[in-house]
């Protein structure tokens, strides 16, 4: 599982910490840093919890860029 750099920055860009953003969805610091370094697949439910606090979609922080074929 990559890191996940979308994430990291959709929440940079609303100045919030991860402390911030775990207390908005109600889960602990240490599960945003381990969904952001991609040791940790969230649920959809904190996938949905997440992407309304930072006002994103799901594909923009969390679905795969799949490779276009050539």
């Amino acid at each position: 599982m990559a890191k996940n750099l979308r994430l990291k920055a959709a929440r940079a860009e609303k100045d919030m910490t991860q402390g911030d953003l775990a207390e908005a969805v109600g889960v602990s610091r240490q599960t945003i840093h381990a969904i952001e370094k991609g040791e940790y697949n969230p649920t959809i439910r904190l996938c949905r919890a997440i992407c309304r606090v930072l006002g994103k979609t799901l594909d923009e922080l969390f679905w795969e860029e799949e490779e276009t074929e050539q």
